[in-house]
């Protein structure tokens, strides 16, 4: 059947691939459709993601990076909930997100793993569990809500669908489950349905199911129905059903009879199943989809079955509704998205038609309304009124499809019949079938409605319009008006009667509503009539008319100044106000006219209002000098000031501050420039100097940055106001960083008498010149010295400053600045007291004074310079009294007791307060032993050393150094660089140390000298102290010390210590002997000390003497010696010793060594025994893999075969792969065979060549990589049957055939590699690599199969893979058919033109050209045929004629000189009117003198070079060929050229049609005289009549009076007379017309200007300025008279009140 002729259509939406999807995702589990809007791709390389495609636009998909197990889009908006299993557990967690407002909505962690979810509605998700049905609400908080368990027949089923009817009452649960043993590729299906209401399941066998609503006759509520289709497999036969039956039938109402039909599946599809069920609820019509693509269409009511078709080549595997459209889209595994819909225009015709269904054609034109059925439905409706059946009649017009009996016909039809007494009328039984089902259309609605009107029932009319069931139309509101305004008023604003809604809106006075109603309709009342019409009664409601008319889109339809003109013309001056300040609010330049207008009648009248609007600051392109004037006048100066642009006017209006507020005044400076500024500022304070100046220091303080500080400055002391300097600077002085301006303020202040202002900013301020204010201070001598002493304080004058104070003899302030501003800069103050001679006693006084507060240092120091610092005593005194604990004081003290000679060395003992430093340095040149006390005491080092050294006490130095015990101090004093060393260490030796009782002492010394590297003299220190019996002797750090320090500096002395000495640290001096290479030594103390382990060690390690190492052990016999002595045995290589000595040892622990030096040294059995000992110790799977690997190795197969029997810990799967690994065969295969190791142990038996056994293994093992294994060896063994057995387990797994196709192939195995691979065919498992590899196989190596393989499994084949092996082996006949196959027309063109000989069909060449994408190939194509195939190249031609560029074409054929080959060709396009096929043919024609086809060419098509053509023709021989010469001329326009030639060959008629047709005067008058001059009158008559409108009735006159042809022209004459005639009847009446007309328009313009204000007369030419009080001159005329207007009728000038609103 047609595509087009298909009750179905088929359309392909989308191709997932196309959009980036790679194949690999396209799967049930990663693809998602929950409806028509959205598809969900969840992809996991190469990362993360989610793919959402909008179905409104899939070539734009949102790609998220997002991990999940799987992804739903919500049905209806941009919500998606992800679902992802928590690692390590069977939970998984849901979440749901609102991706445009990229939040998250809700989430929740299951407590069980949901093996299917779906949404079941745009709010609800169902989630399906193991056992149990679930659904979450997106709303609120809620968490999933347990529906039902599932029931046992859906046990260890895949879930694939889950749907809820839309009552919400029902759910169904579908399932799959493997086949039946028998039958294992048949999936059964399973079904489980719930009530809600009664909380029951009922299980079922189902593959598919869905919900419907439909409307059972008699029964008002819509019955639930449940459709499920099942395929099943029983006693050996397959049954295929499908069912529709009722859910909940309600008791009492008709219900609908269960109804089953068979579902037909072809031979070939015996094992497809239903995998999905969509049912269309707009035409009532259930889809079957299979999961091979086939597509079963059946009526919902009756279950009759439609039609039937493969939709698609490849799996189906998701299905959505498509509701829109009532078809269903659909998901196939090459990723197509597939779009099934009910073609409507053919559906019904192929149900009445092929399947002869007429009943099931007119429900199915009746639900859906379908066309298709007209025939049959008008043929039954006059049967039933032929019947007198009305009510029957009337049902079938309400339902007819597309309304096509819903006419006036059948209304006068039911008007026609007599009502019979007692009965409906059958009209009236019409009509209300007619609203039970539906809407009325317009007809209906008015015969319906004036019947209603007729009896008075208007309320029926509203019921019916609220209900809409009535179509609106204007006759209906014409009919309705009579009884109800209203009411019409909605009917025609539903009929969208625009002019009759405005009239009503009009009458009812409601006129905003006209403008919202025009807006929405598009409609363009008289604006202006309406706004006239307002103002006559609603001034205010005017004003709101003419706002929302200047609101309108495309701008307000009346012009803003004819509106303000209206409002003026009645004097409505506040109403005009308003509308302008409304619609001037966007303040463009275009309405600077009415800116300015709605100014100057407000200054005029209202000057109040004016200035409001000047102060909103809306407008700014109006008339400002105009305003500006205007402004003045009004005593409005600070507006005046705005406006005006010249200086002198400025100047003029600024000086009336006694009218301008201040702050206004300011703020109008801020916008004049800095010169205009100034002078203004110098025009203030010339006129009030006084009264001006807090108004020009606030301009100064406010614009100081743009005019200018120093300009300021200037101007004030211009004018010498240093008080408006002073407050000027004072609000700049804060922001100022200028010295000079600090310096001018403070300069202020102080000529102003501001004596605290001066003290706060000199000591504030940070920025003034200190020198130079210092300097103005002292000369200005003010009464108060503090902002002088501020000055100096902080800028280092202090000296100056007492000079100043104590030269001016202000002591006063001398006292006062010591005790209370900085006593810290008293010792200055002291200093300068002192040079300026003042009296010790004011200077004692001025010091006690201050006393704590005094900084000593500096103060001594002052008086030290001076040799004063006896001045001091008293003062010191006085604080040490007072407990002070200040260093400097007792510094000071003590200098002066050290220079008095009074009992110091009490002092420098006893005190502990002063600085050791300070005063030991101040004693060194008076006494070395007084500093040395002073340095002790502080712990000076580096000075005591000095002073020592200098002063040769290296006795005193030496006691110093070793009661310190300081290493810093011993580096110091022992550095080989001292030159004072020697004599230090003999006092050391001699003195110190001999006189220490401390063992501190003497152990820093110690330390000392070995860190000094002075071990010849430690050495000696230290056999004195140990060896003489003095109180160290038995120290044991002592013993330690000696025995290292011979060690390191006398190793011949160690032996001789070791024996003498026993308090020493045996094992660390052993140790550290070990370090030194002192082996016997150290052999010697660990012997000593019983440490064998160590001694052992030293013998190993050092002495390297195995032979005395194993005496030693024999000798303790302890297993730690054994032990230490078997590793050495080991690393040297003794591996039967070593192992020997473990055993001796029971040592365990070095089993790893062992085992490893046994192997290597291939010492087996030892290795056994050794072994056999550490499995009664250790447990180690090592352990006991390496004893059975001994077995191994030494050939103790039965040994291995007891062992493994026995308890072990063996790793038995590693021990037989390295048994295999190292080509133990025979070993490994009784492991491998004991832990059922399938895989190793048949490629073990490969080894040992025992195939057999191999192929039972692999088939065991049951993996590829086995089976791959064994098939090669069989294969290299050529063990082909077994080889065939083991490949047809590998290539069912498309990964591995090709791997053992190019086995089979390297080693010239073809025959028996495609006999494998036919043998693989009949597999169930068989794909389409399979056929694929044998289709190329053929192509090598039997391409006489090849052409039949392809059309039998073209649908199995991997076309591209394919085509290239074709390619390569040059089967040209098969590629071609291939390219086909796989829709690259391009290819299989481009072969077939290549390989011609081979390849080339007609019909199949022609089917192929017309699909290719590339336009090149076209004409590849001509080149081929006209070489080829010339006979059948308009064939061709003609199939592409819809493609080729016909130019193009004719250009290859001119070239190639056969253009009369193609000439049926060109016939057949010449309909495009190209200018290469029409020049092509008229060519031909001239060439075949067919001047009839010529013309005909010419007339119909005139897209060629004419004037050529013309020009090539004219001189042809047949007079015919010259007549279409002369027509192309005429068609081009060349008049003269077209005459003549007609004229040449005597064909007048033609000539005086071309003049005639040129519309040119001058030809048509020389032809007449051509005429006349070959005597021809005759066609001087004809050409009279022919060129009527272009001749001139003069010259023809003349020309017929001259050559006596007045009879001839006659009749021209006659006929001319009659035209300017009726010419002139005609501008006669026009004009009278006009002149009404013009009388009519007079005397309109009178009566509106008889009825405008005289607006003109408002505002005089030049308004004078209102009267300043005090002063003559101003006056205004009084308005004119305003009563009747809502205002006074008369006002005093100028006193209007300030509006309110403004």
């Amino acid at each position: 059947m047609a595509a087009a002729n298909a009750p179905i259509a088929m359309k392909e939406v989308l191709t997932l691939p196309s959009i980036g999807i790679s194949p690999q995702f396209i799967t049930f589990t990663n693809v998602t459709m929950e409806s028509e809007k959205y598809i969900c791709v969840r992809e996991t390389a190469p990362q993360n993601s989610v793919v959402i495609i909008d179905m409104n636009m899939p070539m734009q998909p949102l790609r998220r990076p997002i991990t999940a197990d799987s992804a739903l889009m919500n049905p209806n908006s941009r919500i998606l909930a992800l679902k992802a299993q928590l690692p390590g557990t069977t939970q998984d967690h849901l979440q749901i997100f609102n991706i445009e407002l990229k939040a998250k909505i809700k989430s929740h962690q299951m407590p069980e793993q949901v093996v299917f979810w779906k949404w079941i509605s745009p709010k609800l998700l169902g989630l399906v569990t193991q056992t149990s049905v679930y659904h979450w609400s997106i709303e609120g908080e809620s968490e999933p809500v347990k529906m039902f368990e599932r029931t046992a027949n859906l046990a260890n089923n895949q879930i694939i669908n889950y749907k809820w009817d839309p009552s919400e009452k029902w759910l169904v649960l579908i399932g799959i489950a493997p086949g039946a043993p028998e039958r294992p590729q048949l999936v059964k299906g399973n079904m489980q349905l719930f009530s809600v209401d009664q909380q029951r399941s009922q299980a079922l066998e189902a593959h598919a199911a869905s919900f419907a609503q439909f409307k059972v006759p008699g029964n008002e509520n819509p019955s639930i129905l449940i459709s499920f289709a099942t395929k099943s497999f029983n006693a050996g036969q397959i049954t295929s059903k499908l069912h529709v039956i009722e859910l909940g039938a309600q008791p009492g109402k008709s219900s609908f009879s269960k109804k089953q039909a068979d579902l037909f599946f072809p031979p070939d599809f015996q094992d497809d199943f239903p995998v999905a069920m969509q049912i269309s609820h707009k035409y009532a019509l259930i889809y079957v989809i299979t999961k091979l693509g086939l597509l079963f269409v059946y009526d919902l009511e009756t279950a009759t079955a439609v039609y039937r078709n493969r939709i698609s080549p490849d799996p189906i595997f998701l299905t959505s509704e498509a509701s829109a459209v009532g078809g269903f889209y659909a998901i196939n595994r090459r990723g197509q998205v597939l779009l099934a819909t009910v073609n409507e225009a053919t559906i019904v015709p192929f149900v009445s038609g092929q399947l002869n269904n007429l009943e099931l054609a007119v429900n199915l034109a009746k639900r859906g309304n379908l066309p298709g059925a007209e025939n049959l439905v008008v043929q039954r409706f006059q049967e039933l009124f032929a019947q007198t059946k009305y009510k029957e009649a009337a049902e079938l017009a309400a339902e007819s499809p597309q309304g096509i009996l819903r006419t006036p016909d059948t209304v006068a039809k039911f008007q026609s019949v007599p009502v019979q007494a007692g009965q409906t009328a059958p009209l009236l039984q019409y009509f209300s079938i007619l609203l039970t089902w539906g809407k009325l259309n317009a007809f209906e609605s008015l015969e319906l409605s004036r019947l209603v009107v007729n009896q008075n029932k208007k309320n029926l009319l509203e019921n019916w319009l609220a209900e809409d069931k009535l179509e609106c139309s204007e006759e209906l509101g014409d009919l309705v008006k009579t009884v109800d305004n209203d009411l019409a008023l909605k009917i025609y604003i539903k009929a969208r009667a625009t002019p009759k809604v405005v009239a009503a809106f009009a009458e009812r006075r409601e006129f905003d509503k006209i403008l919202i109603y025009s807006k929405q309709v598009g409609y363009t009342p008289d604006y202006l009539f309406l706004l006239q019409t307002i103002l006559r009664t609603d001034p205010q409601g005017a004003v709101n008319f003419a706002l929302m008319m200047s609101q309108m889109e495309g701008g307000c339809p009346v012009d803003y100044n004819t509106i303000t003109d209206l409002f003026l013309q009645r004097n409505l001056i506040r109403e005009a106000t308003a509308f302008l300040l409304d619609v001037l609010k966007p303040n463009l330049p275009e309405h600077a006219f009415l800116q300015t207008k709605v100014l100057e009648i407000n200054l005029v009248t209202f000057p109040n209002v004016a200035d409001a609007i000047l102060a909103n600051g809306m407008f700014s392109h109006y008339d400002r000098p105009r305003i500006a004037q205007l402004c003045e006048k009004a005593g409005l100066y600070v507006r005046a000031l705005q406006h005006y642009s010249e200086l002198p006017d400025i100047k003029r209006v600024i000086v009336n501050t006694h009218a301008i507020e201040p702050q206004s005044l300011v703020e109008f400076f801020g916008t004049l420039s800095r010169e205009w500024a100034l002078e203004c500022m110098k025009d203030l304070l010339l006129v009030n100097l006084r009264g001006n100046l807090q108004i020009i220091v606030q301009v100064a303080k406010e614009y100081c940055e743009q005019l200018g500080v120093d300009s300021c400055i200037k101007i004030f002391e211009q004018f010498k106001s240093y008080e408006g300097l002073y407050f000027f600077l004072g609000s700049y002085l804060s922001s100022s960083e200028d010295p000079d301006i600090h310096f001018k303020y403070i300069e202020a202040a102080a000529k102003t008498g501001q004596i605290k202002e001066v003290e706060r900013v000199t000591r504030e301020s940070n920025f003034y010149d200190a020198e130079k204010t210092k300097n103005f201070l002292m000369e200005a001598k003010l009464p108060d010295a503090r902002p002088l002493i501020n000055v100096c304080d902080r800028f280092g004058f202090v000296p100056d400053l007492t000079h100043y104070l104590y030269t001016n003899n202000m002591l006063r302030y001398i006292e006062g600045y010591v005790q209370k501003v900085n006593p810290g800069n008293a010792p200055l103050v002291v200093g300068q007291l002192l040079d300026d001679e003042c009296p010790e006693d004011f200077i004692k006084g001025l010091i006690l004074s201050v006393r704590s507060l005094l900084p000593v240092e500096p103060l001594v120091e002052e008086c030290e310079k001076r040799n004063r610092l006896r001045l001091l005593t008293q003062f010191l005194e006085h604080l040490v009294s007072e407990g002070s604990q200040d260093v400097h004081v007792h510094n000071a003290l003590g200098k002066i007791i050290i220079d008095s000679n009074n009992n110091p060395e009490h002092f420098l003992t006893t005190n502990p307060y002063y600085d050791s430093r300070v005063v030991g340095k101040y004693c060194e040149k008076r006494d070395p032993t007084l500093a040395v006390v002073a340095y002790r005491r502080g712990q000076c080092d580096d000075e005591l050393i000095n002073v020592t050294n200098k002063n040769s006490l290296f006795k005193l130095q030496a006691r110093y150094v070793v009661e310190r015990m300081d290493g810093d101090l011993w580096e110091k004093v022992l550095n080989p660089e001292n030159e004072y060393r020697r004599q230090l260490i003999d006092q050391v030796v001699s003195t110190a140390l001999p006189e220490s009782k401390s063992p501190e002492q003497v152990s820093a010394a110690v330390k000392a000298f070995m860190t000094a590297d002075l071990p010849h003299e430690l050495i000696e220190l230290l056999e004195k102290i140990v060896l003489q019996n003095s109180a160290f002797s038995g120290n044991f750090n002592l013993q330690n010390l000696l025995i290292l320090t011979a060690i390191k500096a006398d190793p011949s002395r160690v032996m001789d210590y070791i024996t003498r000495l026993d308090n020493f640290d045996g094992p660390a001096v052993g140790e550290v002997a070990v370090e030194a290479q002192l082996y016997e030594e150290a052999f010697a103390i660990f012997k000593k000390f019983n440490l064998n382990v160590q001694a052992v060690n030293v013998l190993l390690d050092n002495i390297r003497s195995i032979d005395r190492a194993v005496e030693f052990a024999f000798r303790v016999e302890e297993d730690a010696v054994w032990s230490q002595v078997a590793k050495a045995q080991l690393r040297e290589g003794l591996v039967s010793d070593a192992i020997e000595s473990f055993i001796r040892a029971d040592d365990a622990t070095q089993f790893l060594d062992v085992i490893r030096a046994s192997e290597d040294a291939d010492v087996y059995p030892d290795l056994v025994r050794y072994l056999l000992m550490v499995r009664q110790k250790v447990k180690e799977p090592k352990v006991d893999g390496e004893l059975i690997y001994a077995y191994a190795k030494i050939d103790r197969l039965g040994e291995i075969e007891e062992f493994i029997l026995i308890p072990n810990v063996a790793n038995l799967q590693n021990v037989g792969d390295r048994l295999f690994d190292e080509a133990l065969y025979e070993a490994a295969k009784i492991i491998f065979a004991f832990i059922s190791n399938w895989a190793k142990l048949a490629v073990t038996l490969v080894r040992l060549k025992q195939f057999q056994g191999a192929v039972d293994a692999a088939r065991k093992a049951n993996s590829a990589k086995t089976w791959k294994e064994v098939c090669f060896a069989c294969v290299d063994a050529e063990e082909f049957r077994l080889a065939q057995i083991c490949g047809l387990n590998i290539i069912i797994q498309v990964d591995d055939l090709e791997e053992v196709s190019e086995y089979y192939q390297n080693r010239g195995c073809f025959n028996e590699l495609i006999s494998l691979m036919e043998s693989g065919l009949g597999l169930e498992r068989a794909h389409m690599g399979i056929f694929t590899e044998l289709g190329v196989l053929y192509a090598r190596y039997r391409p006489e199969k090849l052409m039949e393989h392809i059309k039998l499994f073209s649908t199995r084949l991997n076309i591209p893979k394919l085509i290239r092996a074709c390619d390569e082996q040059q089967h040209w006949k098969e590629l071609t058919y291939l390219y086909i196959q796989y829709d690259e027309f391009d290819n299989a063109a481009t072969t077939v033109m290549n390989h011609s000989p081979e390849s080339w069909d007609h019909m199949q060449f022609k089917d192929i050209i017309v699909k290719v994408a590339s336009v090149e190939l076209y004409y590849k194509a001509v080149h081929f045929y006209l070489q080829e195939h010339p006979d059948l190249i308009n064939d061709m031609l003609n199939v592409l004629a819809l493609r080729v560029d016909h130019t193009r074409v004719v250009d290859i054929m001119r070239k190639a000189g056969h253009l009369r080959l193609v000439k049926p060709y060109m016939v057949a396009v010449q309909s495009n009117n190209v200018s290469a096929v029409n020049e092509a043919l008229n060519e031909i024609y001239v060439e075949e003198e067919d001047y009839d086809r010529l013309r005909e060419s010419i007339d119909l098509h005139d897209n060629f070079d004419q004037i050529g053509l013309a020009q090539k023709i004219e001189k042809h021989e047949l007079l015919e060929m010259r007549r279409v010469a002369a027509y192309i001329y005429k068609k081009a326009g060349r008049w003269k050229q077209s005459i003549a030639l007609s004229k040449k060959d005597n064909h007048y008629k033609d000539a005086m049609e071309t003049a005639s047709q040129s519309g040119e005067r001058e030809l048509a008058e020389e032809l007449l005289v051509y005429f006349i001059e070959q005597g021809k009158k005759e066609c001087f008559a004809s050409c009279l009549f022919v060129c009527y409108d272009l001749l001139r009735a003069d010259v023809v006159l003349e020309l017929a009076w001259i050559h006596n042809m007045i009879d001839f022209a006659f009749p021209y004459l006659l006929q001319f007379i009659r035209e300017y005639t009726g010419k002139v009847d005609e501008l006669i009446k026009d004009k009278i017309e006009a002149q009404k007309e013009v009388k009519a328009k007079e005397q309109e313009e009178k009566e509106v200007i008889a009825q405008q204000n005289m607006y003109a007369q408002l505002l005089p030419l030049a308004l004078p300025a209102p009267p300043m009080p005090g002063m003559g001159g101003g006056f205004a005329p009084p308005p004119p008279p305003m009563g009747g207007m809502g205002m006074p009728p008369s006002m005093p000038p100028f006193g209007m009140p300030p509006m309110g609103s403004y």
